[in-house]
């Protein structure tokens, strides 16, 4: 493969990631742990957009309780955006083959 074609492929490979990055922008996923107690919604860049947290759950005497739901929450809203993040590029195609971590089917 000559160096302009690989220039190419590179340059081909940045805009989809373009693309990905734009369509994952509206995207966010919700979800709650602790019996609904906490509640975290993250965006489609991983940033947590919400954190709702039922006061039953603040007193001092559940502080490791809601350290562990928040983390809880946090990792399944991962899992799911990265679902969210496979689909997206399997509707786009040009990804496959690339096998990146965490986006596994």
């Amino acid at each position: 493969m000559s160096m302009f074609s690989k220039l190419k492929q590179f340059k081909d490979l940045r805009n989809q990631g373009k693309k990905l990055q734009d369509a994952l922008a509206g995207e966010s996923v919700t979800v709650r742990s602790a019996g609904d107690k906490v509640v975290l919604t993250m965006d489609g860049n991983l940033q947590i957009t919400g954190l709702a947290i039922d006061d039953e759950i603040m007193g001092k005497e559940n502080k490791e309780k809601l350290q562990n739901a928040i983390k809880d929450a946090h990792g399944d809203a991962l899992k799911k955006m990265q679902r969210v993040v496979a689909g997206k590029m399997q509707e786009m195609g040009g990804f496959d083959g690339m096998n990146l971590p965490g986006m596994g089917k």
